[in-house]
């Protein structure tokens, strides 16, 4: 068993481990890659190594042996790995009891992500809801959406698709992708686009970047052509950013239709790109809270206004 020496870390024997640094650690376990899991838990991989190895210095053993191209767990982290399974467990039906105590079991917990709040069919959903109302929480980016589901910190989210696996949805509205440039580009002044005139611009996305699957569609690569697509230098940390990002540079994004009538900007243009497949805004929830009658009744909105969208 691989123990790490106390002398050489000045971490308190009661400084215990927390339960994001054990998901972390149940994550890798499962991936047992450094990369592939930080892009499922949507941090940068030298966040997850150090987050690693402070819970290794908490523990004071050493629960995964790596090289430059291999990571596999130790005898120690096999044996704590049920351990740290039931922390993560219990630590979610607390938060589950505390929720249930603070708001009661009726109330809707509903994520929404910045300025696409004011989208109509999100209003039409909610105003289905005489009493009670929905909780509506204005969360800043698409991550925080997914961690906030994860976590069970709301019961559903508005985003655009797609979504992670483990996670559920229901259509409520298809969009245009456009292509999002700076306003002095050359291109910005045509009225549409293809994707081959795209073919020498950087793709700007949001960081760190999401799940392989959702940016694979964001950045549309590769090209129907078969050609993979070059990132910016730059990234955005939210919405705003990312725009500000091509704004300043001569990067493209390529966003929903939506964006062009809630983000206008003299310093950009949004122009229709032919050959760019639409994007799905939709209802998203966790497997876990599928069944509950205010999940259903939510579903059940959606449908209700999704054929108007």
């Amino acid at each position: 068993m691989s123990v790490i020496d106390s002398s050489n870390t000045t971490v308190s024997n009661g400084d215990d481990p927390t339960p994001h640094q054990l998901r972390l650690l149940l994550t890798l376990a499962e991936e047992l890659h450094f990369g592939r899991a930080a892009r499922r838990l949507y941090l940068t991989q030298p966040a997850l190594s150090q987050q690693i190895r402070a819970l290794e210095d908490r523990l004071r053993v050493r629960v995964f042996q790596r090289t430059s191209r291999h990571v596999e767990l130790t005898e120690a982290g096999r044996e704590l790995l049920p351990h740290a399974r039931r922390v993560v467990a219990a630590a979610d039906d607390l938060r589950r009891a505390a929720h249930h105590l603070a708001v009661g079991d009726d109330t809707l917990r509903i994520g929404v992500c910045e300025s696409f709040g004011s989208i109509p069919e999100i209003r039409a959903v909610l105003d289905a809801f005489a009493n009670p109302q929905p909780q509506v929480r204005v969360l800043e980016t698409f991550t925080a959406q997914l961690t906030a589901l994860e976590r069970g910190e709301i019961d559903a989210a508005f985003v655009h698709l797609p979504v992670p696996a483990g996670l559920r949805a229901q259509p409520l509205l298809v969009e245009p992708r456009l292509a999002c440039l700076s306003a002095t580009d050359p291109l910005a002044a045509r009225d549409t686009l293809c994707l081959t005139d795209l073919a020498e611009h950087p793709v700007a996305e949001m960081s760190p970047s999401t799940f392989p699957e959702g940016r694979a569609f964001w950045t549309a690569d590769p090209r129907p052509d078969g050609i993979r697509v070059r990132p910016a230098e730059s990234h955005g940390s939210t919405f705003e950013s990312l725009l500000s990002t091509v704004a300043l540079t001569r990067a493209v994004a390529f966003v929903p239709a939506a964006a062009a009538r809630l983000y206008p900007r003299p310093d950009l243009a949004y122009v229709a790109v032919t050959d760019l497949p639409p994007c799905t805004f939709a209802l998203v929830w966790n497997e876990a809270t599928a069944h509950s009658p205010r999940s259903e009744r939510l579903r059940a909105a959606v449908a209700e206004i999704a054929p108007r969208g």
